[in-house]
Formats: structure tokens, C-alpha cells, sequence
């Protein structure tokens, strides 16, 4: 009977080498360690490392073999839940986590690892031990939480900005009437004056957290520098703390800017601040100044300084100083060199944001151990400074007959306000919403000349456009924490902004001038800031 024949079976590939097994693990682009299944002291001893691992983290192979596993991570927090999976774990069991790895020149590189059970020949196991770099999608993810974070914080400061500028214009205006009046200001000058420029400087704290939650446009004015820097060099030494110390070297010759004072003044506290985190026991800061021409031939290349007259604004410190890498960073937003939760990272970037709209220009000098030194050039202006109001003088008298209507939700800034137009001679209506003013605007025989309120609210505005239709020389006041859009239906001599808080001296003026119609008077309020000078 004839021998049956054998099916061939069909061969598959052939089973990888041990060496074709290391080539394929060396190539991944994942870190791969493979260690020895025993727990020692430190976790896995490392047998095996790939490239990637050596080219993630900067150690060579000889340096990791022989080591345990924990002597790349930063944090060994994770050792005890380790050391419980491994005292139960079955192959295809892992273990998974993220952390920040340690790096041979003393970086951190943030990736997530899976420890995973291997079963070898004999009944031995092995450890393998995967990562991946997970540092960029890291910085996204801070960066989108920091600035989900700085969104909020904007909306808080713009809230409460809103609410505060309420209440000074409500302290600031009774300053304002309390030293118009003669026996006050025999008995209780000095006292009032206090009040009032305390409330002044309030509410440039308000503008500038209007600056930061981005509601604020610039306002430049001509200004002195020199005294500019002189007014706020006791404010600058309290912060700089005690043992270190502040120097006033002011050799500008001519030194009007045109810059808006508060945010200049917010440049000059967060160089302080970034001069004082650098500074040791005994250091010290030097803010100087200086007029300084460039000439034509140095303006050769795109970035260079445009030729002019310039004033060189030098906040230098001896502290710790800064390397070529940090510098290069310096101004962009989120950087930062302190330590997590320290710092925002956005106290230069907002330095460099002002400078610019100023006209200006910044740069920075340092090297590690020699300190640093921040020089500002703003361009030189001619004309003369503009009044700052710092004292308290009798409130205008401009005597009007017509009839003014406030539309104010806050019913003491509605009653101050009243108050003092009807003292005046105005016929005031007033009324804590627009809707509650139209109907006082309806009841009263006359037509409304002139109307005062938050004209970015849309019940406000259509306030206004209903009185126009009836009257239309009727003029608008808007009384706005920010300056927002003008009506597009009405003349623009017809209307005008005062962010508060307002004196109420410029109050009065103000009105006075729209109902006289007088142009020049309107276009003289701060509201309107003239554009930043461009060179």
C-alpha cells in the first residue's frame, strides 16, 4: 500500500535574532529601558537602554547601565505604588504614570512611562520600561491654562475697575466741593489735599488694572521724566526692601516725553521688581537718564534706532546678571526664570507692549555675575508738560439755565453729580437707569440740551437716539470707565467722553463747552488721547 503523503505546512517568517530584537528597540523613537525584574534599592537596575533614551535625556549607555531606574526620574514619589504593582504584576499588566525625567546638563524633560512585565527564558522576568517626551504638548497645555487663567483675572479687573472708578469719582468730587468752599479750606486744607491726591493716585492703580485686563487706551501726555522718576524713587526703594538700595543718577538736560504717566511709571515698577529678584544683601539699583542723539549713520540696518533726539531712560542693577539664552527670551509672554507659581512671565513682555506703543525702544545688556542693565530710548519732545493736577483750587462757576439729564446706575456718583450741576444753575433730571430717564425726559415740558451717562450700555443708547429725534441739538455726554465707540448719527461736536474717575472741576467745563458748542474745548479731553509720536 503506498506510504501516505505529508501536507506540507506552510513556514512563516522566520523568529528575530536576540541582535535583530536589540536593533529594533535601539531604532525606536521612544526611550525604551529594560531592567531586571528584582526591586533594589532605587527601583530596577537598568540592563538595556536605547538611543532615544540616551539622546532625550543626554546620558550615554555606560553612564545608565547598572544604575537603578529612579536615578532619571526627578521625582521618586512614584516608587511606592511601583513597588506594590510589582509585588502582584502578571505579563500584560503595566504600569503607567508622567513626571519629569533628569537630564545630564541639569534640564527636566517631562514624559509619561509604562512599565510593563516581560517573561524570559527559565522562569526569569524583566522589566521593560517605555517614554515618551511629552515636554511640548506639556508647555501647550500650561500656556492654555495660563491664559485661560489671565482671561478671568482680566474680567475680575475689569469689574472691579468699573466698580472703583464709582467710588473715587464719588471721593475725588467731594474733595473737589469740600475745598471750593473758603471754611474748609481754612480749616481742613491740608487734610482735604491728602484725600484728594491719595484718590488721585488710586485711580491711576485703576488705569493700570484697566491697562492689564487690556479695557485702557493710552493716554500720553508731555511729561518730565526726571520728575516723573523722582516722584516714585521713595516707592521704588520700599520695594526694592530693606538692604538694598536705590540711585538716582537724572543728567537729561531736556526731558519731556510724550508717554502716558501711569504706564510708564508700571515700567519702572516691574524693572525694579525683576532688578530686586536678581539682587543679593547689599546690592542696589541705579535709575539714570540722559539725552542721546543718533545720527544717521548708525540707522544702516532694518531694527536699528531711527536717527534723532532721544532720552535714554537706564534701570541697572548688580545682581546675578543673565546668559545669552535667557536674554534671547526676555520679552516674550510666559517666560519666565522663577521657580513654578512664582512668577507669570508677564511682567517684561508688558514693559516691552508700552515701550512700543510709546515710540520707544528697549533693550538689554547682562552677563552672568556683572548684573544687568534694561535702556529705554523715548523720543524727545519739544513742548511744554502738561498740568498735572495734584492740588485742590474753588470749582468753576459757568452759571447754565439748560436742562441736563443723568442716566447713572450708581446713585451716589447720579447724586454728587446732580448736586453739583444744579448748584451751577442747570435744571437736572436724574434717574438711576434709561429707561426711568426717558420717562423723565417725557414728563418734562422743556427738551433735554444735554445728556450724561454710560453710553456703552445699549439701553443707554437708545436713550440717546430717542431724545435726538426730538431734539436735535441735544448733546451727549458719555461718563464711561473705558472710552468706547462715538455715535455715527450725531455730530461729533456734539458729544464727548469723560472716563471716570473725573475732577469734577473738568466736570463742569466740559459740559459748559459742549452746550456752547466750543470744539476746541472738547477736543482737549483726556478721553481722547492723542496717537502715540511715531518716528
Amino acid at each position: 500500500m503506498p506510504a501516505s503523503k505529508k501536507t506540507a505546512r506552510p513556514r512563516g517568517p522566520a523568529r528575530p535574532s536576540d541582535r535583530l530584537l536589540a536593533a529594533a528597540l535601539a531604532t525606536l523613537g521612544e526611550g525604551v529601558l529594560i531592567a531586571g525584574g528584582r526591586w533594589g534599592r532605587g527601583g530596577f537596575g537598568i540592563a538595556f537602554v536605547n538611543t532615544s533614551i540616551c539622546t532625550m535625556t543626554g546620558w550615554s549607555a555606560t553612564e545608565l547601565r547598572g544604575r537603578p531606574h529612579s536615578f532619571i526620574h526627578a521625582d521618586h514619589r512614584h516608587l511606592a505604588d511601583l513597588r506594590r504593582w510589582q509585588a502582584k504584576a502578571t505579563p500584560g499588566r503595566t504600569f503607567t504614570g508622567e513626571g519629569y525625567l533628569k537630564c545630564r546638563d541639569g534640564t527636566r524633560l517631562y514624559t509619561t512611562w509604562t512599565f510593563s512585565l516581560v517573561a524570559g527564558a527559565r522562569g526569569t522576568t524583566h522589566v521593560a520600561i517605555t517614554y515618551r517626551d511629552m515636554t511640548a504638548k506639556r508647555r501647550l497645555q500650561e500656556a492654555l491654562i495660563h491664559s485661560q487663567r489671565l482671561e478671568a483675572v482680566n474680567r475680575l479687573a475689569g469689574g472691579v475697575a468699573h466698580d472703583f472708578n464709582n467710588l473715587l469719582s464719588v471721593i475725588n468730587g467731594y474733595c473737589e466741593i469740600l475745598g471750593s468752599r473758603p471754611a474748609a479750606r481754612r480749616e481742613a486744607a491740608r487734610e482735604i489735599g491728602e484725600i484728594h491726591r491719595a484718590g488721585l493716585q488710586a485711580a491711576g492703580l485703576v488705569r493700570q488694572l484697566l491697562a492689564f485686563s487690556r479695557r485702557q487706551t493710552m493716554d500720553p501726555k508731555v511729561v518730565s521724566l526726571n520728575q516723573l522718576v523722582r516722584d516714585n524713587a521713595g516707592i521704588f526703594a520700599k520695594l526694592l526692601g530693606p538692604g538694598k538700595s536705590i540711585a538716582l543718577a537724572l543728567d537729561a538736560t531736556t526731558d519731556h516725553v510724550l508717554v502716558d504717566p501711569s504706564q510708564l511709571q508700571q515700567v519702572l515698577l516691574n524693572l525694579t521688581l525683576n532688578a530686586r529678584d536678581a539682587l543679593s544683601p547689599g546690592g542696589g539699583v541705579t535709575i539714570s537718564t540722559i539725552n542721546r542723539e543718533i545720527n544717521a549713520r548708525y540707522h544702516s540696518r532694518i531694527g536699528d534706532t531711527p536717527p534723532g533726539r532721544y532720552l535714554q531712560l537706564c534701570v541697572q542693577d548688580n545682581g546675578r546678571g543673565m546668559d545669552e539664552q535667557t536674554q534671547a527670551h526676555l520679552f516674550e509672554p510666559f517666560f519666565t526664570t522663577k521657580e513654578h507659581g512664582q512668577g507669570t512671565g508677564l511682567g517684561l513682555a508688558l514693559v516691552y507692549g508700552v515701550i512700543q506703543q510709546s515710540g520707544g525702544y528697549i533693550s538689554v545688556r547682562s552677563s552672568p555675575g556683572l548684573g544687568s542693565t534694561f535702556e529705554i530710548l523715548l523720543p524727545e519732545v519739544s513742548e511744554p508738560a502738561d498740568p498735572q493736577p495734584t492740588s485742590l483750587g474753588p470749582l468753576p462757576s459757568t452759571r447754565g439755565h439748560e436742562t441736563i439729564l443723568i442716566a447713572e446706575a450708581d446713585p451716589v456718583v447720579c447724586k454728587m453729580v446732580a448736586g453739583i450741576l444744579t448748584t451751577d444753575g442747570y435744571n437736572v433730571l436724574a434717574s438711576a437707569s434709561p429707561a426711568k430717564a426717558l420717562q423723565l425726559a417725557r414728563r418734562h415740558k422743556k427738551p433735554v440740551d444735554l445728556l450724561i451717562g454710560n453710553m456703552q450700555q445699549a439701553e443707554a443708547a437708545k436713550l440717546a437716539r430717542a431724545l435726538y429725534a426730538v431734539h436735535p441739538r441735544l448733546r451727549v455726554l458719555a461718563t464711561d470707565s473705558v472710552p468706547g465707540p462715538r455715535f455715527s448719527w450725531l455730530p461729533s461736536g456734539a458729544q464727548a467722553t469723560l472716563a471716570k474717575p473725573y475732577a469734577l472741576s473738568l466736570l463742569l467745563n466740559t459740559v459748559r463747552a459742549l452746550l456752547d458748542g466750543k470744539s476746541p474745548a472738547i477736543k482737549a479731553l483726556p478721553s481722547r488721547p492723542k496717537p502715540a509720536r511715531r518716528r
